[in-house]
């Protein structure tokens, strides 16, 4: 840290305001990253003071040492976060797959689950874009969250979450299995600087709709922009004008591109271990049972609650500690 806060107080820094944003956004990390562990240090060294006092204050020891605990325990499991991108804010999209309107009111339901998951860890959240189902739900949405490591927390809901319930859209009540696809990918500074050939883009632009395929806008000011040689598709319709709306979709498609490139290093450094590399959208990695018991079982990692209502309220963080855990540095 001393490196950076040299670097952040040199004259000409801002000479080259690229360098002096980049040195400013890691000292701001490394602080963030250092300060919390030093101020519970300074709360172990005054709660140890407090102990010399005599038992008149041992009430108010037992629950500051609880505090401490606890606070020790989420920096503990803050070390878990040891990828490249894990500090980054973060995009998230669900994709309806296959079981109808029911895979469309799931996607919602696990929409309402990321938002209100990202509620209680005080991350800021914007729906840049949803498509919504003929009946009901969304076929697809795509949120950004923005918040200290909500990509770390978020790259462990990536790929196929399957629901089986009593289906509340078939007249005989039967019991129905749907799925939908989570993809999370990091919001990184560097794709920012990522140039994109202008022929490699195919860039429309089609009115804002809302619920039912109403308009809420007489001017085309969504943009969809897809990516030629990728066929990566991106679409914005949040903002107010075509050209905002546009400069998020760039943002989104970069940010795609770059971990697409990331993915592929990672597949053949797999290859190049032999490990095994699934190119497709392969098994579901958790089940939401609502029918005929109660249960949210994380397939990777075994680890299940019977707790249903909670997990869908948002209640996500033992479901991705345990997974977490098992990718150290993954």
């Amino acid at each position: 840290m001393a490196r950076l806060e040299r670097q952040a107080i040199r004259p000409d820094l801002w000479d080259d305001p690229d360098e002096a944003q980049q040195v400013m956004r890691r000292l701001a990390e490394v602080r963030g990253e250092i300060e919390p562990w030093l101020g519970l240090e300074r709360r172990t060294a005054e709660a140890l003071e407090m102990l010399d006092l005599g038992d008149d204050l041992a009430e108010e020891l037992a629950a500051e040492a609880d505090e401490i605990e606890g606070q020790l325990a989420e920096l503990e499991f803050r070390l878990l976060f040891s990828g490249p991108h894990d500090r980054d804010d973060a995009f998230l999209a669900l994709h309806a797959g296959a079981g109808g309107t029911d895979s469309q009111d799931f996607a919602e339901m696990l929409l309402r689950m990321y938002l209100r998951w990202a509620e209680s860890h005080g991350y800021r959240t914007e729906l840049i874009d949803s498509l919504h189902g003929e009946e009901a739900g969304i076929k697809s949405a795509l949120v950004s969250v923005t918040g200290p490591y909500a990509y770390g927390y978020l790259r462990s809901e990536r790929g196929v979450h399957r629901l089986v319930r009593l289906s509340p859209f078939d007249a005989a009540h039967r019991r129905h299995t749907s799925f939908v696809l989570v993809e999370a990918w990091p919001d990184i500074a560097e794709a920012a600087s990522l140039s994109l050939a202008p022929d490699d883009l195919k860039i429309e632009v089609f009115r804002a709709s809302s619920a039912g395929g109403q308009h809420v806008q007489k001017n085309e000011t969504a943009v969809r922009i897809t990516h030629l040689p990728t066929g990566i598709v991106v679409s914005c319709q949040n903002e107010r004008s075509q050209t905002q709306n546009r400069e998020t979709a760039m943002r989104v498609l970069r940010a795609r591109l770059m971990e697409l490139e990331e993915q592929k290093r990672r597949e053949e450094l797999a290859e190049l271990k032999g490990e095994h590399v699934d190119a497709g959208w392969g098994n579901q990695i958790r089940s939401y049972v609502l029918h005929p018991y109660q249960m949210v079982k994380d397939h990777r990692t075994d680890y299940e609650t019977g707790n249903t209502q909670a997990v869908l309220d948002g209640r996500l963080d033992e479901l991705m500690e345990a997974y977490l855990r098992t990718t150290v540095g993954g």
